[in-house]
Formats: structure tokens, sequence, C-alpha cells
């Protein structure tokens, strides 16, 4: 992870856990992957088992994740912003292990928890949240 990227995950990070415990937020346990998510998706983009058009949607989605302007902003929403960040990421990493071995996945994950399970809660939340419809549109562009 080269400085810059190291420093938003340092920032996001902080941001999230100083939200958190100035608001009760029922997407908590979501915003809080947001971090290691974030790394997975540099690690994974920078990891010479992974092939180049899977290298090119991660780093699309790390671009979007740093970008303050992208459909639910966090200029205007705070961290609750990166609800469409996490969502996105876990549809192409989803979509990454589906079609590839799940085992480099695991090996790159620093978070807490089994980061399927993750995925499949993130997935299932954002398509009650946002409506199968567009998600489905959504992940069309990506």
């Amino acid at each position: 992870m080269d400085e810059e990227q190291k420093d938003f995950y340092i920032k996001l990070r902080k941001r999230i856990g100083n939200y958190l415990r100035e608001h009760d937020n029922k997407y908590a346990d979501y915003l809080l992957l947001a971090p290691d998510l974030f790394h997975l998706l540099v690690k994974l983009s920078m990891d010479e088992r992974v092939p180049s058009e899977k290298k090119a949607k991660f780093v699309l989605v790390i671009a979007y994740f740093i970008s303050p302007l992208d459909l639910l902003p966090e200029l205007f929403l705070g961290p609750l912003g990166y609800l469409d960040d996490i969502a996105l990421t876990a549809y192409v990493i989803n979509q990454y292990i589906n079609e590839t071995d799940p085992s480099i996945v695991r090996e790159l994950w620093a978070g807490d928890q089994d980061i399927l399970s993750a995925l499949k809660n993130i997935i299932s939340s954002a398509d009650k949240f946002i409506g199968s419809g567009l998600w489905k549109r959504i992940r069309k562009k990506f």
C-alpha cells in the first residue's frame, strides 16, 4: 500500500470510528468494514496472482472509494456515504471470488470476520436497501 492509500485507510478508519462513537447507527457493522474492504482492494490490485482485467476493476473501485463525488457522497452524508462504496466493493470482490479461487481473498483479508460471510451480508442488505432493479443496473457498469 503506497503512502496515499495508507493515509486514506487511516483517515477512513478514524473518521468512521469517530462517527460511530457519536451516533448510534444501524449500519455500523457495515461501516466498520469499509477500511478493511479498501485495504483488500489495494492488496488485490497489487497481487501478481490476480489477472490484469480484475486488477483494473479493483483500481476503478479504489478510485470510487477515494472520490468525494459518487452515488452517496461522503461530503454531504459523512461516513454513511461509504455505504455505496462498501456495496460496490462487495459486489466486485464477490464476482472475483465466483470466477477464481477464494483463497487469495481469504489470505489478503485483514478483517476480523469471515470475508465470504461479510460479502454475502453486504450484498443482501444492499439489495434490500436500494432495490434489486437499481442494484442490477449498478452491477452491470462494473
